[in-house]
């Protein structure tokens, strides 16, 4: 209903995010309820404690379209992380004391500086991440890519929303199930998620529809016996993710006049005891142009460090300067705290 009276009177939204701001929702507003939230634990703002984590979005380039996609990634994208700010993104890692190097797109994997990034990033001690969406695995000039991630020692965070392949195809497209069975079964051959290899293959869950996640222990134990015993493949963790109500699965929310209903379900559920281990607090988020953000969907709603006006540039910083310094939260904040909350390494609580 708000989504076309908002037509009617002629407003243009030409984009989830300005759909968000017509709206009045405080994804672009400081003080919003989320701010609220944390002011009732005694805190006006989150701080990042230790920067541990680079999470660098190398672009929107993707062989799949995903409904529950924050980034609107697809085929038909352009944006892509240039040869320069990949080695900017070096630069500042061999710099640093982070830990870890998360890649993710789109399908990282399809940005020419992939193979590249993982090498030096290795090759500097650190640990990669690949979110890798199983399918690309398969696809025209990249099946190479188990044996060279194996190679490297590179852990997989492979999305898998379902065990059951009439749910995993209805949020990721038809076929994509049956793919990404065949690309877990090639991981597995490399070794990949048995427990004596050191490779890591960590699966994702994303609800279909506005759903919350369930207990993470107990869907891990439901993936690993049905996944075991229908298509004898294995794998380490699951991880449950809580779909933002940002980009494409925002339109959806809107368009299905649903949007109210989930953000009321995700302030209802927020959870204090999810506030101290939050993803933001020991990681930063970079973007295609190597534009620096508090995390990944932050940098989808283009709201940059420290609330600067102007975008910082990881060209331009040490991993020092961004230490004990506030978070910019808004109200899809809720999305990492409803429940047992919500990171890039699943439930927090």
């Amino acid at each position: 209903m708000i989504l076309k009276t908002l037509q009617r009177e002629g407003h243009t939204l030409s984009s989830p995010e300005q759909q968000l701001v017509v709206l009045g929702d405080p994804a672009r507003i400081k003080l919003g309820r989320f701010q609220q939230s944390l002011c009732t634990l005694g805190s006006n703002s989150l701080k990042r404690t230790r920067l541990k984590t680079l999470q660098i979005n190398v672009g929107k380039v993707c062989n799949q379209t995903c409904t529950h996609c924050h980034v609107d990634a697809g085929p038909d994208r352009r944006e892509n992380m240039s040869v320069q700010t990949a080695e900017q993104v070096i630069e500042f890692l061999a710099g640093s004391e982070v830990e870890t190097l998360d890649i993710t797109g789109g399908a990282p994997e399809m940005n020419p500086s992939f193979r590249s990034l993982v090498e030096q990033a290795t090759g500097l001690g650190k640990n990669v991440i690949d979110r890798c969406n199983l399918t690309i695995l398969l696809a025209k000039g990249f099946t190479y890519l188990p044996e060279f991630l194996a190679n490297h020692r590179v852990n997989v965070v492979a999305s898998l929303p379902c065990y059951l392949e009439e749910n995993c195809d209805a949020q990721r497209g038809d076929g994509v199930f049956v793919k990404s069975i065949q690309a877990i079964r090639t991981l597995n051959e490399f070794g990949y998620g048995h427990p004596d290899s050191g490779l890591k293959l960590d699966l994702a869950y994303n609800p279909v529809g506005i759903g919350l996640p369930p207990e993470q222990t107990k869907l891990e134990q439901a993936y690993r016996e049905q996944l075991n015993e229908r298509y004898s493949i294995t794998f380490n963790r699951l991880f449950t993710i809580t779909n933002m109500p940002v980009s494409r699965f925002l339109h959806d929310l809107l368009r299905q006049e649903k949007y109210e209903v989930y953000m009321q379900k995700l302030i209802d559920a927020f959870s204090p005891q999810t506030v101290n281990d939050l993803m933001c607090r020991s990681l930063v988020s970079v973007d295609w142009n190597g534009y620096l953000f508090d995390c990944d969907f932050n940098q989808m709603l283009d709201l940059p460090l420290f609330g600067q006006d102007r975008r910082l540039h990881i060209s331009e910083v040490r991993d020092s300067d961004l230490v004990d310094r506030a978070i910019q939260t808004a109200n899809h904040c809720y999305g990492c705290t409803a429940g047992c909350g919500s990171s890039c390494t699943g439930s927090l609580a």
